[in-house]
Parts: C-alpha cells; sequence; structure tokens
C-alpha cells in the first residue's frame, strides 16, 4: 500500500475536468467539476446526517439506488439548498450531463457546495457544459479546485495496491474546511477506484469506514446539509469482482481506510482559520463506543480548541469534555498527556494534575501538529478523532461568508 500521483485520475479509465462556469464572481476560481468512468461502475455514497438536505443529495440517493453510476458533477459557490426548484435544478444539470456525454441522466451523481438559501441559475452550467466534457482527460487537480470554497489547500490523494494478483488503484479529491462536525460535515469526498466489486460491497466498505474516518472529524460544531461521499468503482483493474467479505474484501478495505484517514487529517488541518491539527487518540475504554464519544467530545470542545490555539495545556478542559461525553468513564484511571513532534507531556494520572513544566508544555503545543493523548486504562476499547484549533480568523471567516 503506497500513495501515488494522480487523485481521481489514478485508477484506470477515469477521467475528469474543472472549469469556471459563472456560478463564483471571481473568474480566476474554478467552479464547477467532472468525473467520468469509462465503464459504467459500481456506485456506493453516505450523506449527512442534517435533517435539512440540499437538492442534489436527493437526486444523487435516487439516481445511484439500482447501485451504479457513470460520472460525477459537482458545482461551488452555491449549495442548491432550500430553494423550491432546487431538486428539479440538480436533474436539469444531470440531464444536460448526459446530453454532452450522451449517457442517462439517471447514471449521473449530482453535488453542489456553497452558500445556503439562493437561488441556483442554470444558464452558466448550462454554458460550460461542451467546455467541462471536453477538458476530460488527467485533470484531477482542476476537479479538486473547483470544488473548494474556503478551502486553502488543494486536497487530493490516490493509492495503489493488489486484489487477487491485479495492480489496483484509488483516487480521491476532497472540500472541506467550515461547518465540519461528527456525523458528516461540509464536504465533499469523490473517491474512484479501478477495482472490481459489486454495488454492495462497495457500500458495506464505505458505510463500514466512515465511522471511523470521516464521522470522526470536527471543525467547528455544525453538521453541514450538503455532506457527500461517493465513490465509483469500474473493475478496469481486472481482478476478480468482490462479492463477499474475505481477503480480498478485507484488503480493499484496508485500501479505503488508508486514503480517508488521510484525508480526514487534511481536512482538520485546513479548518478554516486553523493554525494547528489536533488529534485526539482515546485508548484504554470499555469499548469502541465508548471511545469513540469521548475523542469526538474532547475534538469538539471550544475551550480544549482555544486553549491548542493559545498554547495552553489547560488538562482540566480535557477532562471536563470527558464528562460530559455521555461516555461511561472511571475517571480516577484517566491520564493526558500532550504529544508533539517536540516531545510529550503527561499533565494528569488517576485523574488528578501532575507536576509538569509549563515551559516547556507550551514548547510542544506550539507545533503545527498535536496528539491529545488519552488512557483509560479500563479496556481494550480506542478511537481516534480529528480537529484543529479555534482561532480569531474563523470568526473573520463566517462573518462575511456571503460576501
Amino acid at each position: 500500500m503506497e500513495f501515488i500521483n494522480g487523485g481521481v485520475c489514478a485508477p484506470k479509465g477515469f477521467f475528469a475536468s474543472g472549469v469556471h462556469c459563472g456560478i463564483r464572481k471571481n473568474q480566476s476560481k474554478k467552479d464547477l467539476a467532472l468525473i467520468v468512468s469509462r465503464q459504467k461502475a459500481s456506485a456506493a455514497a453516505v450523506y449527512t446526517t442534517n435533517l435539512v438536505k440540499g437538492a442534489p443529495l436527493l437526486v444523487t440517493r435516487k439516481h445511484i439506488a439500482d447501485g451504479y453510476a457513470k460520472a460525477i458533477i459537482c458545482n461551488s459557490g452555491n449549495a442548491n439548498t432550500c430553494n423550491s426548484n432546487g431538486v428539479e435544478i440538480a436533474e436539469q444539470v444531470c440531464k444536460l450531463l448526459g446530453n454532452q456525454l450522451e449517457i442517462p441522466a439517471e447514471d449521473v451523481i449530482v453535488a453542489s457546495t456553497g452558500v445556503i438559501g439562493q437561488p441556483l441559475d442554470i444558464t452558466p452550467i448550462k454554458n460550460a457544459m461542451p467546455a467541462l466534457c471536453e477538458g476530460l482527460g488527467n485533470n484531477s487537480t482542476d476537479a479538486a479546485c473547483a470544488i473548494m470554497t474556503t478551502d486553502t489547500v488543494i486536497k487530493e490523494l490516490a493509492v495503489k495496491f493488489e486484489i487477487d494478483g491485479k495492480e489496483c488503484h484509488l483516487g480521491g479529491i476532497a472540500k472541506g474546511s467550515g461547518m465540519i462536525h461528527p456525523n458528516m460535515a461540509t464536504m465533499l469526498i469523490f473517491l474512484t477506484t479501478d477495482a472490481a466489486i459489486t454495488p454492495k460491497m462497495l457500500q458495506k466498505a464505505l458505510s463500514e469506514d466512515v465511522t471511523d474516518s470521516f464521522n470522526m472529524i470536527s471543525i467547528d460544531g455544525d453538521t453541514s446539509t450538503n455532506d457527500m461521499v461517493a465513490i465509483l468503482a469500474n473493475g478496469m483493474a481486472g481482478n476478480k469482482e468482490i462479492t463477499a467479505e474475505g481477503k480480498d474484501f478485507e484488503t480493499f478495505k484496508t485500501a479505503l481506510s488508508f486514503i480517508t484517514i488521510k484525508f480526514c487529517k487534511m481536512l482538520a488541518a485546513d479548518g478554516e482559520g486553523a493554525t494547528k491539527l489536533i488529534e485526539c487518540s482515546v485508548r484504554g475504554a470499555a469499548d469502541n463506543e465508548n471511545a469513540k464519544k469521548i475523542a469526538k467530545a474532547v475534538i469538539s470542545s471550544s475551550l480544549v480548541k482555544s486553549a491548542m490555539f493559545g498554547a495552553d495545556a489547560n488538562w482540566g478542559r480535557v477532562l471536563c469534555a470527558m464528562g460530559y461525553s455521555g461516555a461511561k468513564v472511571n475517571i480516577n484511571k484517566v491520564q493526558v498527556s500532550f504529544i508533539s513532534p517536540k516531545g510529550s507531556v503527561t499533565v494528569c494520572k488517576d485523574g488528578m494534575g501532575v507536576g509538569f513544566s509549563e515551559e516547556r508544555a507550551k514548547e510542544i503545543l506550539l507545533e503545527k501538529e498535536i496528539i491529545i493523548d488519552i488512557s483509560l486504562n479500563e479496556g481494550e476499547g480506542r478511537a481516534t478523532a480529528w480537529g484543529c484549533d479555534l482561532t480569531y480568523d474563523y470568526v473573520k471567516i463566517n462573518g462575511d461568508y456571503r460576501t
């Protein structure tokens, strides 16, 4: 298992494109992305848990009900959410693309990201459709740029692995910087693979993976309306199709986890206004579920996030978050340490503070990547969650997001 170049175009038979169509006022900003498989592919997706859902999610869910798709199209700059004609617009986008590519509109996954509650004009998308399709090629980076909103870095990855003696590839692009909270967020993740796997097993792999990856990120406590993780598998690697659990399925899941966990860290590190990636590692819990509750609570705490911004080893805020997490935990057995490339410092043992150098702790917490290591000493349960510090710039960015 190793990372390779190529993003969503690394797997055989996948092509991508990204253009500026005019949804966003800044003409230098691409705002329409396309990913196409040469062959019809198995398709799977997971969606936001928010009861308010963007129209594209509703359309996508219907389109891949049969387990197959051939293309993914996504615009940025407008979420197409809470609009009276939102579903109609999303369907029109699929139809326009279908006509251009000569494929059924039902074979299109559609997504949108941006401002909620503003009507989405179909005209710029319609006008840009020929150029978008003509630009299809090894252009994963263009597609990755086109789905960005407040992101500050391009997020694309790919890995190679082997199944049934065949070299397989899995690639992806992602966007997400704000409105991110456990159980999905303002994130869009589009994954492609040339591994052969049935729609049922692809959905199983994805649904299981997100519980330990994308559902364990928090930037700001807000769960978005348009979150989607979608994956296409076209089988062009030539491996024997994965139809059931077993060695090949586990290998595929390992590759999927390899790339999704990396995306989690990239998303968290690029949180709006963030200066630090924070990872909360919980071990020794009674079970994994309790570990997850604690990791999520700690990473979501505004007070913990603020302390990390200020490089303040305020471990009491960590225990406070643990206490209201809803997890079953014996606080008298808890140990907490802060870890970074500069070293580690234990700040709490058996639920009580221990003597430590504040200067040494600050040196550790001034680093760009920090681990909050929690040992519960109760069992074998473990979990990891990712987030970022809470800074002045977060308020600045969201104070005038629409302008």
